[in-house]
């Protein structure tokens, strides 16, 4: 396992080897010289290592003479939603996402409130490794501002959409059911809910950082969300990832419906209002191709990455995009995937309609998708993709990020990950079935 990854996504390793406060000092260092005099915004998940490392940042960046907002335990899109708001110099999110409890990371996040793409990574990554960053001093260092109402802030900013009637989903009293995996999710998800009059039953909402199952919010970690939906008769279960960035469903039976459809479900909503087309990554399920067809709109893929999708969505005017983990973008509040916005256009959706959100699944053509992870053992990754492209050179493909094999109605995409030292595959098809004969076909090449 590499000490440290670096990558479109940010940087993350395992606290104490590879990743540790001497070298989050140097990489905050690095970026305050890149960012400039600031401010930064600086927030993190409750991961545990989470204080150590935020000491570091914050040390690194005043070292510099860049000024500090900090703002304390905070979902990854409310630092994201801060920078566009007080027009900063960029921000650090102190995150491992959906990574195991003994992994943490930074996410740099420049001044138009998306994370730092592939050039702006490059130039970081050079005062990094060149230790360019000047030291100030005594009278030159940076100040540091402590802040404790980003929360309320993000949260007003979504109740205040054009396209979030509050008072009508008030009127639905909706009960729902919440698992915040004890995450940055902990306090924002639950006021939210709670200003749009839902009964909320919570489920690790209490930002300890100590995961009670494991953190990717997945059908198969959903288990207990799903028991007390059933339980309790709620209309909705929500699933946030330890920075609140991801979001999954339940639906009223109890069900984990699968994190492709919360970008489905809300992008079949704001196209009802917005029209225009919709962005998504290369390993996002084809049910948006469906919904945009119904619109008479157009999908754009990117890879893997949320900047790249963020910077598609603003580069065609797109209303929604996002990734297939669970991962909503919408445009007219953040420029990054944003669990709580998308639990507010869901609740929109089912108060306008007066549905469940099982009855509105069904309005959305139903595909397999199956997702695993492989370390290769006859070959290193790079080898496996070339033996993929090989194999199948007569085929169909995109060779954008990884190998994507196109065929009628199905399709399988092999990457490296950027967050993993491992290779993903992702493999849809009209069944299940066909999905995992797809995933064996590929993986005998290479495993």
């Amino acid at each position: 396992m590499p000490p440290l990854i670096i990558s479109v996504s940010g940087i993350r390793g395992i606290v104490g080897s590879g990743l540790d406060s001497e070298k989050v000092c140097r990489f905050a260092s690095a970026f305050g010289a890149w960012c400039g005099k600031g401010p930064v915004i600086v927030g993190r998940d409750s991961r545990t290592s989470g204080a150590m490392l935020n000491r570091a940042i914050l040390t690194g960046l005043q070292s510099v003479g860049a000024d500090v907002i900090d703002l304390g335990i905070v979902p990854t899109p409310t630092v994201l939603f801060t920078v566009r708001e007080e027009q900063a110099a960029g921000g650090v999110a102190i995150t491992a996402s959906h990574n195991p409890i003994e992994w943490n990371g930074l996410k740099f996040v420049g001044p138009s409130g998306t994370f730092l793409d592939d050039g702006e990574g490059s130039e970081l990554l050079k005062i990094y490794a060149g230790d360019r960053a000047e030291k100030k001093k005594w009278d030159g260092l940076g100040r540091v501002e402590h802040r404790s109402d980003a929360i309320s802030r993000h949260v007003d900013r979504i109740l205040a959409l054009d396209i979030i009637q509050t008072d009508r989903i008030r009127r639905r009293k909706f009960k729902v059911a919440l698992d915040c995996v004890n995450g940055a999710g902990s306090e924002a998800s639950p006021l939210l809910l709670e200003l749009l009059g839902c009964e909320v039953i919570p489920l690790h909402c209490t930002p300890t950082g100590l995961f009670p199952h494991p953190a990717e919010p997945i059908p198969e970690h959903l288990t207990e969300l799903c028991d007390v939906v059933k339980k309790q008769g709620a209309d909705i279960g929500f699933a946030n990832d330890p920075d609140a960035d991801r979001l999954a469903i339940v639906s009223e039976a109890g069900a984990a419906i699968g994190e492709e459809y919360s970008l489905a479900l809300t992008a079949k909503f704001v196209l009802s209002k917005k029209r225009g087309p919709i962005v998504a990554n290369l390993s996002t399920s084809r049910m948006l191709d469906d919904i945009a067809e119904e619109y008479g709109v157009e999908v754009h893929r990117t890879p893997v990455g949320e900047v790249h999708v963020a910077q598609k969505i603003v580069e065609v005017g797109a209303p929604i995009g996002g990734e297939g983990n669970g991962g909503v973008i919408f445009q007219e509040l953040n420029l990054g995937r944003d669990a709580l916005v998308g639990m507010a256009l869901i609740l929109q959706y089912m108060a306008e309609t007066g549905k469940a959100i099982s009855e509105l699944k069904q309005g959305i053509p139903e595909y397999a998708i199956v997702k695993r992870k492989y370390e290769p053992t006859k070959m290193d990754k790079d080898a496996a993709l070339k033996a993929i492209r090989e194999a199948y050179d007569g085929e169909e493909m995109d060779l954008r990020d990884g190998i994507k094999l196109l065929r009628e109605r199905s399709w399988l995409h092999v990457r490296k990950s950027n967050t993993e030292p491992i290779l993903r595959a992702v493999a849809e098809a009209p069944t299940k079935k066909q999905a995992e004969a797809f995933q064996e076909e590929v993986a005998e090449k290479f495993c």
